[in-house]
């Protein structure tokens, strides 16, 4: 963990750290709506069965118009219990007498209806065309659209994992730019597929790209600052990412055809790649790889770029290698993502994580798949969610200075549960207050997920950041899925999927107890540098056995966390 010694001779916030986290933070503004995207691109239009007669522009029966439009749905398409044009049934045969209401309350017998043969008319006035009306994913093919946002979850999940490997393993950087690359080359020719199917499979390649880039943007943040600056570059990524919702909001209410909008977030992705060649690459990854000379060469470059005067004299091979000799030794070993369960600490650290990151994004996904609760209006639902998101970001970041990594989630996870239990039981009259508390909720839901994504960077050694990322990943996706599911409780109670939701960010709060405090603390790089905070954080020995007495190990753990919070803990001393 000497890394922070070399950072300081090159400079430990200047002009390098400044341009690489506006350029990755630009990166976040154009690819993190790709994950959103078919809010718009896949909206559902009203819509009904086509009807030759009706529909044909050549065969018209109202050319003496004596027949309102209305009067015409009458006779060809059945009305739902909301006296509306069914969406996905139409008469098999013109019933007239329907337009005379005494004639239709005297008939004894249902007319014959069957589904749309002839296709479907879509209304047209908020979306002029999205995949829906392309492909036809309405009634009994509407299951698709959902199949297709799970294949994009997926790929998400797919690729935490894969790439999450391949960027411990051939640096940040490297697999990055090729991301970024591969998401421009699919999410542009999936606005030019004939079929459906092919569409579903760069949509699934689409998230496995999107899910990497966005990890390895907050690593190469984090890599390049000491610790007092890894939290704002970690609100810088988040932050952006809100931002980007607010401009998708104001993108998509002006441009409604989604075959434009999906090449409008999909080709400035080719000048994000050639610009990323101005990133560099984690020095800190690259030394732990014992790739010094490499690793001297970007610490060189950024020194110069910094403004660093002499740093050829200052950095040198034998400085490098005497300041990281000892977590260089410690890696040598290949690592992989079963690393993370095969010592006590990193097994315990990776499992409270987790948990946590479930937990988390239940709550996110279960309110934000059920955005209509802050308004009608999607569009404009959609920035006031990037504007509630993004003052949660700057409160999360508040929260990591001013009260560290433990007490900061352990608050906020309690602010959100009593925010959104408050919602729950409120009186459906009392709409403004209901309105209020569910905003509050969503704002620190936001600043919840800024400190979980720090603390859990801060908790990983840099050999295997990015693997433990894709692990984390995968639960965190499995939360989401488990955040819409919630929903279908409501079949049962109305309130009771709310009151899980409420519950559940509570459960984390002894959770968090249990994991050590990170802020101002040097990132570990090593499994080893782990395993030594956690017998530090034990009051234990600092060898390198890994047994350990398992009761004693929990009794100094919980004084030491008591301590932190000002009870006073008894030591008594043996002779």
């Amino acid at each position: 963990m000497a890394f922070e010694s070399l950072l300081n001779q090159v400079g430990v916030l200047g002009r390098f750290q400044i341009f690489q986290m506006a350029l990755l933070g630009l990166s976040c503004l154009i690819i993190y709506p790709h994950i959103i995207l078919e809010n718009f691109t896949a909206a559902v239009p009203d819509h009904r069965c086509r009807v030759q007669l009706l529909d044909n522009a050549t065969l018209s029966i109202n050319d003496t118009e004596v027949f309102s439009q209305d009067d015409l749905l009458k006779i060809f398409i059945p009305q739902d219990s909301n006296l509306m044009p069914e969406k996905c049934r139409r008469f098999v045969h013109p019933q007239w007498q329907l337009l005379h209401l005494s004639e239709r309350l005297s008939s004894m017998t249902e007319p014959d209806t069957e589904p749309c043969m002839d296709g479907w008319v879509y209304d047209q006035k908020t979306y002029p065309s999205t995949i829906v009306t392309k492909w036809d994913l309405v009634c009994e093919s509407q299951s698709l659209k959902s199949v297709n946002n799970f294949l994009f979850m997926i790929g998400m999940l797919i690729g935490g994992i894969i790439l999450g490997y391949l960027t411990d393993r051939f640096g940040r950087k490297l697999v990055f730019r090729w991301c970024v690359l591969l998401l421009a080359i699919a999410e542009t020719s999936a606005a030019f597929v004939p079929t459906f199917p092919l569409y579903c499979t760069l949509r699934f390649l689409a998230g496995c790209f999107t899910s990497s880039i966005l990890t390895n943007s907050t690593m190469l943040i984090m890599e390049w600052v000491v610790p007092p600056f890894q939290a704002l570059g970690i609100v810088i990524t988040a932050s952006c990412s809100c931002i980007s919702l607010m401009i998708l909001g104001g993108i998509a209410f002006a441009i409604r055809d989604w075959f434009i909008l999906q090449l409008v977030y999909s080709v400035p992705l080719f000048f994000i790649f050639l610009s990323s060649r101005w990133l560099a690459e984690s020095a800190r990854w690259l030394i732990i790889k014992n790739k010094l000379e490499e690793g001297l060469k970007e610490l060189k470059k950024v020194a110069h770029a910094n403004g660093i005067k002499n740093a050829g004299d200052i950095l040198t091979m034998e400085v490098v290698r005497t300041n990281m000799q000892e977590d260089i030794e410690a890696v040598k070993m290949k690592v992989s993502m079963f690393h993370l369960f095969r010592t006590p600490t990193m097994r315990k650290r990776t499992f409270l994580l987790c948990f946590i990151r479930l937990a988390i994004l239940i709550l996110f996904y279960g309110l934000a798949l059920n955005i209509q609760y802050v308004g009608n209006n999607i569009f404009l639902s959609q920035v006031l969610f990037g504007v509630i998101t993004l003052l949660g970001n700057l409160v999360g970041l508040f929260l990591l200075n001013h009260m560290g990594r433990r007490v900061s989630q352990m608050l906020s996870f309690s602010l959100v549960g009593i925010f959104i239990l408050t919602t729950t039981f409120l009186p459906e009259e009392m709409y403004i207050l209901h309105q209020t508390f569910l905003t509050l909720g969503i704002g620190m839901i936001s600043a919840v997920i800024m400190c979980v994504i720090s603390h859990a960077n801060e908790l990983m050694p840099t050999v295997v950041r990015a693997t433990a990322s894709g692990v984390l990943g995968i639960t965190g996706n499995i939360g989401g899925a488990l955040g819409a599911l919630l929903m279908v409780l409501r079949i049962y109670s109305h309130h009771l999927p709310w009151i899980l939701y409420g519950v559940i960010p509570i459960l984390c709060i002894p959770v968090v107890f249990f994991l050590p405090e990170t802020r101002n603390q040097p990132l570990p790089d090593s499994i080893q540098n782990v395993e030594n905070q956690g017998y530090s954080n034990l009051d234990g020995p600092k060898d390198t056995g890994m047994e350990i007495d398992t009761l004693s190990s929990f009794v100094s753990h919980a004084k030491r966390n008591l301590r932190i919070f000002g009870f006073p803990v008894d030591h008594h001393k043996q002779n």
